[in-house]
């Protein structure tokens, strides 16, 4: 199946090596996690999951332990009670070479991008093949030639193939976000974590960007949460709606449910309108 322009909902190119669970199974689960720094407390038995094909949207004040969560949910911070489960394996009963392959099936986006600014947008996106391929091919950047179309496949998708040759450093912001995007899909995720993915972007591109994650979600199955802190964004794009206050889960509930009185819930001191939701 052949890939499509930004904006499209048609597959990629799987490669060989893929390993995508069935429908059936949860993407991601994350059972009574707890985490503190030092006295304080900053993630309080909190539970969740995601199925296939979701966009989930997290909201909540600064402090409420978002990124936290997003942390622990990648594997980047162990938390110091519960679980964290990517598409059936608990990921603190997995060593060695077994965790590495299924942290590979976590991407996450970063606000600020995270790409080599001196490298072309290709070559970024090659970085999302390095969990499949050698050591020595990585510090070389020596990749195979079905690894080299599958990262142009992604570009196509995301609507930056001809862009694959551009230094990153060169690009917009939305751009970069793009290239960010398609540098996720080359890991051949089943997870994507999306933290704060439209902070830095106009309106206009943060729209672009979220209808882009929400159409990768509906059209591979693929679990995507984001951090957002723009209600009406989380309301018009999610398809679920989650808000943490003071390190707990305070709403779990469908997007389009979404009113003021549930918006007070995750920030109590604000002043929201049904407008604004």
């Amino acid at each position: 199946m052949r890939a499509t322009s930004a904006g499209g909902v048609s597959g990629v190119v799987a490669p060989p090596d893929a390993d995508v669970p069935g429908d059936t199974v949860q993407r991601l689960v994350v059972a009574g996690l707890h985490k503190s720094f030092g006295t304080r407390s900053v993630l309080k038995d909190v539970s969740l999951s995601v199925g296939p094909g979701e966009l989930v949207a997290v909201l909540g004040p600064s402090g409420a332990g978002k990124t936290t969560l997003f942390r622990c949910a990648a594997a980047l911070l162990s938390p110091d009670k519960g679980t964290v489960s990517v598409a059936g394996a608990r990921l603190a009963d997995l060593r060695g070479g077994t965790r590495r392959l299924a942290r590979r099936r976590v991407a996450v986006i970063f606000q600020q991008y995270n790409l080599v600014r001196r490298l072309s947008a290709l070559q970024n996106v090659l970085a999302g093949r390095l969990g499949y391929v050698p050591a020595w091919r990585g510090w070389l950047r020596r990749f195979t030639r079905e690894d080299t179309i599958f990262a142009l496949e992604c570009l196509e998708r995301v609507g930056m193939l001809e862009y694959a040759d551009q230094r990153a450093d060169t690009l917009s912001g939305g751009q970069q976000q793009r290239v960010a995007i398609a540098r996720a899909l080359a890991q051949r995720p089943v997870v994507i974590l999306a933290d704060e993915p439209v902070s830095s972007l106009d309106p206009r591109s943060s729209e672009s960007i979220l209808e882009l994650l929400r159409a990768i979600a509906h059209a591979d199955g693929v679990a995507v949460v984001c951090n957002l802190h723009q209600v009406h964004l989380a309301c018009e794009y999610a398809d679920r709606l989650i808000g943490l206050a003071q390190g707990r889960i305070v709403i779990d509930i469908p997007a389009a449910l979404v009113d003021a009185a549930a918006v007070a819930r995750i920030y109590p001191q604000a002043e929201i309108t049904d407008t604004q939701v």
